[in-house]
């Protein structure tokens, strides 16, 4: 599993955890409930940081096989040509 997708998977109980812990906050008088959204935005830029910083650690795609990429193909199929005279199985 690649950085980007872990981080992306994380997002749901990170800001599920966020809620318990406002409503904590809440219950014990500490930060009302209505005034804890700052936070929210805080965890939800700090979670879009971190996908960033995955995506541009992550390795570049390889490019794709085009049609003849392969030397002396023949087929044009972008595959090796297989030689039919070589297969053991063959009957004469």
């Amino acid at each position: 599993m690649n950085a980007w997708l872990l981080i992306r998977r994380l997002r749901g109980p990170a800001f599920l955890i966020m809620v318990g812990i406002t409503a904590l906050l809440d219950q014990w008088g500490v930060l009302r409930f209505s005034r804890s959204w700052p936070l929210y935005l805080i965890l939800a830029g700090i979670l879009g940081l971190a996908e960033r910083a995955a995506i541009a650690a992550a390795p570049p795609a390889l490019p794709p096989l085009y049609p003849g990429a392969y030397a002396g193909s023949g087929s044009g199929s972008g595959l090796p040509a297989a030689d039919p005279l070589a297969d053991p199985n063959r009957r004469a």
